[in-house]
């Protein structure tokens, strides 16, 4: 989720400015094989930060990136890892080494050999920069290109979850040294996916030209538009009135009027999101579970669904949702202000003044605040809301100035995605500074563990854990809402919220 720039693409193949294309209108793409077709017009809720696929941790961004960059593997519809850069792979029996044949004839946008020593820089650069996700590598001990077309991986133990890691989502894409180097990578991005980064427009657009080599077929569009629009209202009348194509900046209030509207269609399905509070463990009296407990039973969860969603998000105390495999049912923080009280009597705690963190870019975290903050006022807590832009909100996140703070994660897939991050003692993302060895214990076994049954086990009983000592105050899992013109065709609403418009076309 974040924000930000210009473009200077001197690198890319071809070269377009769609800032004077109407929604539909046809275009050629000037370039060595260009696409001839129509543009789609996509509004999205801001502008990302940058470009780069491993650096960004922008919704808005890889919104767009999702088009420009291919992982070895991705998710299918179902969220199950199929082949992608590479077409197969092969496991040794000791579960130690993976062995993967990639495709061949996939070039970059610039018409440079993708080739095994690009996924080889790739990986190392997440590793030796210790990129926000580095800790998706954290078992792997080597990687190596014996030729051109085989990457072999090395893990210190079994990795069962090491293709979600590789591929559940664009941040392990597959970047271009050339284009890193060069710092050309946070605006004018190279990659070797269905459509190529032609224009960026600070503030305002985002253009990508389908890129005819693409290795699993052209796309039908000749390209993609984004414009950036935060307010729902406004993003709705230009869908209607046919100036964009394809929207997710919806009103949830409005998802009972527009499942009746025959001129839009629209895209509503449960996702793998969940959204969450928490309080910095490393200030008093945040460190007391007994104070964490207290703000759980004061929250009032339904009240939070019902303004933020208008009743189309699923209320949740844990992280994975109800149609996951691997869903744990848990139930213990009904509203109880009584309950609360008692556990701040018994924390000692008198009242005072709680810092919270949301973000003007995501305005269900503000809404959800206001809520929070009357919520607690009976209990002597004075809530003072901060609502800054998304990078400022990163910035504060990462250096441990709030006392508590209102976020989701997108995109979640296996367990570990979940969980190890955010609450392992040596988690990546662990800001709010959790610290529990059994959870500890639980999720390194987690990620070791081949046998499903007996990982589903090892994960429910970390879950319940984290959640009996609100390391997360969890709050719901979100749907996906997406709105589009009925002549967009071979698009779908995907639960990890991947936008793929490479098999979308436009009629008329």
């Amino acid at each position: 989720m974040n924000k930000r720039t210009a473009l200077g693409a001197a690198s890319l193949v071809a070269a377009l400015t769609l800032a004077g294309c109407s929604a539909g209108e046809s275009v050629d793409i000037d370039g060595a094989d260009s696409v001839d077709g129509d543009v789609l017009i996509a509004a999205i809720g801001g502008e990302p930060d940058q470009l780069d696929p491993q650096r960004t941790s922008s919704y808005f961004a890889f919104e767009v990136l999702e088009n420009v960059f291919d992982t070895l593997v991705a998710p299918d519809e179902n969220l199950e890892m199929q082949p992608a850069l590479a077409e197969s792979w092969e496991v040794s029996d000791d579960q130690l080494t993976w062995t993967f044949d990639l495709r061949d004839d996939v070039t970059f946008h610039d018409g440079s050999e993708f080739t095994s020593e690009d996924v080889v820089y790739s990986y190392r650069r997440i590793i030796d920069e210790q990129l926000a996700n580095a800790w998706k590598f954290a078992a792997i001990t080597d990687i190596t290109a014996p030729d051109d077309d085989t990457v072999v991986i090395t893990v210190a133990q079994p990795t069962p979850n090491l293709l979600s890691n590789l591929g559940g989502f664009k941040g392990m894409a597959i970047v271009q040294q050339e284009n890193v180097e060069s710092g050309d990578i946070t605006t004018a991005p190279i990659g070797t996916g269905p459509f190529s980064v032609t224009g960026y427009s600070s503030g305002d657009r985002i253009t990508l030209a389908a890129n005819a080599d693409y290795w699993g077929g052209a796309p039908e569009l000749a390209g993609v538009e984004y414009r950036f629009i935060s307010e729902p209202a406004t993003a709705l009348a230009a869908l209607r009135a046919g100036d964009i194509h394809w929207t997710d900046v919806v009103p949830p209030q409005q998802v009972s009027e527009l499942e009746s509207d025959d001129t839009v269609q629209l895209g509503l399905t449960p996702s793998s999101d969940y959204w969450y509070l928490a309080l910095n463990e490393a200030r008093e009296p945040w460190n007391d579970v007994r104070v964490r407990q207290a703000l759980a039973y004061a929250i009032d969860r339904d009240a939070i669904v019902q303004a933020v969603s208008y009743g189309t998000a699923a209320l949740n105390q844990l992280a994975i949702p109800e149609q996951s495999v691997w869903y744990t049912a848990y139930d213990e923080y009904s509203t109880d202000l009584d309950t609360a009280q008692a556990l701040l009597d018994e924390a000692g705690f008198t009242g005072g003044t709680l810092d919270l963190l949301a973000t003007s870019d995501y305005p269900e975290t503000v809404t959800a605040a206001q809520i929070i903050a009357s919520n607690l006022e009976p209990l002597g807590i004075d809530v003072e809301i901060r609502q800054p832009d998304f990078s400022t909100w990163l910035d504060e996140q990462n250096t441990g100035n709030f006392d508590m703070l209102m976020m989701g994660w997108l995109g979640n897939i296996d367990p570990d995605d979940f969980y190890y991050a955010q609450h392992h003692t040596d988690g990546a993302s662990n800001a709010q500074k959790y610290s529990n060895t059994e959870v500890d214990a639980l999720l390194d076994a987690g990620r070791i563990e081949t046998d499903p049954e007996a990982r589903k086990e090892q994960y429910a009983q970390a879950a319940t854990i984290i959640a009996d000592e609100a390391s997360y105050i969890y709050l719901y899992n979100p749907s996906v809402i997406q709105v589009w013109s009925p002549d967009v065709t071979g698009y779908t609403t995907r639960a990890d919220r991947a936008i793929r418009f490479d098999e979308a076309s436009l009629a008329g």
